[in-house]
């Protein structure tokens, strides 16, 4: 790698804040809020919207589109002949 063109790379914690979960890992992002870890070092802290403990997918209350439903219902309205009237 060149030196100096790449941004720092070191530890950080991603707090997921409608989960109230947080993880420490590494990254390029940085933050001027810092938060103590149980390690009792001080870390950078990212708030983030969603992690895989708010996600759906991964909660397992994601909803499963019933797409041949929906074709029924679309035969239904508008009938099987394809628009020729």
């Amino acid at each position: 790698m060149k030196p100096g063109i790449h941004p720092p790379y070191g530890p950080v914690v991603f707090r997921d804040k409608s989960a109230g979960f947080a993880f420490l890992t590494r990254s390029t992002l940085s933050s001027e809020q810092t938060v103590e870890w149980e390690d009792g070092n001080t870390y950078p802290l990212v708030d983030v919207e969603i992690s895989s403990h708010s996600h759906p997918f991964y909660t397992g209350t994601a909803r499963v589109v019933d797409s041949a439903g929906r074709v029924e219902r679309f035969e239904r309205r508008y009938g099987r002949d394809g628009g020729r009237r």
